[in-house]
């Protein structure tokens, strides 16, 4: 996996990151492999980075961060990442500060984790200066009326899958469980400078529960880009794959997937018990 790769290459420089902030530096144009630092307002990066590579080609690529960023872990995660693989070309390193650097991993490690990484070493907090006029400080959070209490996707194990189920499958599904909707998903053949996931079209909800309309589409692309592995078995690459998805809500509020309809032409039970559901009792 790419992101296996890059976090590898960062643990082999873990032992050179005393890295001399006034040696000779040289600009160099952002190249086309670090699309993710491209549009942050600057065209021209340092080498060496601040994480010591001397050469576009040791750099490892920005793209392979994709999948974490777009997953949302943390607003500065990205601004955290290109400060320290492609820093702004000034006459000084502008570093993450200690306290951005904690943030980003207490909200990006989780996420990492699902996907079967630790937080790297070479990002160990403790090399970041913590003087906030000198550095990138984090961004003072605005809670949003309209965004407290949205649901979050969970890392979870990969829910159950069933094929051609039997009508009373799907009902015994939909009374078990806190919602239900009709989504198709989406994966790209290559998921270079797009994200891999996506859900394409509109969701229809079966059972809304504590779902959102307006957050929905939003809160399954996440749990895909969370659940990579899962999301990877679930969807061929090249394809859209629709699905009657049910699932609930965990007691610190967040939401999980828990049995999975692929909703196939030739499969009469599922629509029968969508549209059986509304006079339906459990």
């Amino acid at each position: 996996m790419p992101l296996l790769l890059a976090l590898v290459t960062l643990a082999l420089l873990a032992c050179g990151l005393a890295f001399d902030l006034g040696q000779w530096t040289r600009c160099v144009p952002i190249p086309p492999q670090m699309g993710v630092c491209r549009d942050l307002g600057y065209t021209e990066m340092r080498l060496p980075n601040l994480l010591g590579h001397g050469s576009l080609e040791a750099v490892p690529s920005s793209e392979d961060w994709r999948p974490l960023l777009d997953a949302g872990c943390h607003a500065q995660a990205r601004d955290f990442l290109c400060a320290l693989i492609a820093p702004m070309c000034l006459d000084t390193f502008v570093q993450p500060c200690h306290s951005l650097c904690v943030a980003v991993r207490d909200s990006c490690a989780p996420v990492l984790a699902c996907q079967g990484h630790a937080w790297p070493e070479a990002l160990d907090c403790d090399r970041f200066p913590a003087q906030e006029e000198m550095c990138l400080p984090p961004v003072p959070k605005y809670d949003s009326p309209f965004s407290k209490g949205l649901p979050q996707p969970a890392c979870q194990h990969c829910p159950t899958v069933e094929e051609l189920p039997s009508l009373r499958s799907v009902l015994d599904a939909l009374c078990l469980n806190d919602f239900a909707v009709k989504a198709k998903l989406h994966r790209r053949r290559s998921p270079w400078k797009e994200t891999e996931f996506e859900v394409e079209g509109r969701v229809e909800f079966v059972r809304q529960g504590p779902l959102l309309p307006y957050d929905t589409q939003s809160l399954l692309r996440r749990w895909l880009l969370l659940n990579l592995s899962c999301a990877r078995l679930l969807v061929r690459p090249g394809r859209a794959q629709l699905y009657l998805l049910t699932g609930g809500a965990r007691p610190d509020g967040s939401l999980a997937l828990a049995r999975l309809f692929p909703w196939h032409k030739r499969d009469a039970n599922i629509a029968h018990a969508a549209r059986k559901w509304k006079h339906h009792k459990c």
